[in-house]
């Protein structure tokens, strides 16, 4: 399939408006890769028809599958182990001491292995401390694709997912084997709710959270749009709340909202 230069600035516009990511100007292999085939499968000759299509109230599900073709990216369990850390030494013992129902988001958070791996720091959290979060705790995780949603959910991977990033111990300590590869245990699966959002939306009623992983996932849009997600997630933080961000992401010039701890290595965000 060859792209022509104005039929890949359609199909990018289309998609930075629909979820909020930029395509650089040599990104056409990914979009090759990523929606090719169902170009095949639907019979459409070149990007910018797809592009057009794609602008229809008809297209609802073309559209719902080509943002899940752009929008699916790589993760891997406890991904760049800090951040866990920070969660197991400084953040929990923390939030443990509340009466109240501690609230957790993964945002955007892919096939949900990340949920999983903050769930299975909580399990172990609580089987030293039997008595903390004494109201409960939440863990909600949410992304924009419907189908990595259905995934996350159903909490099966296949052994080679398994291996990147989770330790033999606790494969055996939190999965089953089931047909297909390993699912995540009930009491596991069981602290976690899953949601379809998009960042680019309204997501007030979520509620208001304790803490927010939100990690890898703003590296994808515009300066601008950046600071105005950092100013809704911080309007979803209860006072002193917690944010997560990425290792090469950071709250900008947004002093504001945000204080920065730094933990070396990694940094909490929190809430002014």
């Amino acid at each position: 399939m060859t792209i022509e230069s104005g039929d890949y600035r359609l199909f990018r516009d289309f998609l930075e408006r629909s979820c909020g990511i930029v395509l650089g100007d040599d990104k056409e292999y990914l979009v090759k890769s990523r929606v090719g085939t169902l170009m095949r499968e639907q019979g459409i000759g070149t990007l910018g028809e797809l592009a057009r299509r794609l602008e229809s109230t008809q297209q609802r599900q073309l559209r719902k599958s080509v943002l899940d073709a752009m929008t699916t990216n790589e993760t891997m369990w406890f991904r760049d182990g800090y951040p866990f850390d920070i969660l197991r030494e400084r953040l929990l013992p923390e939030l443990a001491r509340s009466k109240q129902r501690v609230r957790i988001w993964s945002a955007a958070c892919s096939s949900g292995q990340e949920p999983y791996s903050i769930a299975m720091v909580v399990e172990e959290y609580l089987s030293s401390q039997l008595a903390a979060f004494a109201g409960g705790i939440e863990i909600v995780a949410t992304d924009l694709s419907s189908q990595v949603l259905q995934q996350a959910q159903s909490g099966i991977y296949a052994e080679s997912a398994l291996a990147r990033g989770l330790s033999l111990e606790r494969r055996k300590r939190f999965f089953d084997p089931v047909e297909g590869g390993y699912q995540v245990k009930p009491a596991v699966r069981g602290r976690i709710s899953f949601r379809q959002i998009n960042l680019l939306e309204d997501f007030t009623a979520l509620g208001n959270f304790d803490l927010i992983f939100c990690r890898n996932v703003l590296i994808y849009f515009r300066m601008e749009l950046k600071r105005e997600i950092l100013r809704r997630l911080r309007g979803r933080l209860k006072p002193g709340g917690s944010l997560l961000l990425g290792a090469s992401e950071t709250t900008l010039d947004l002093g504001h909202c945000y204080q920065m701890e730094y933990c070396n290595p990694g940094v909490i965000h929190r809430a002014c």
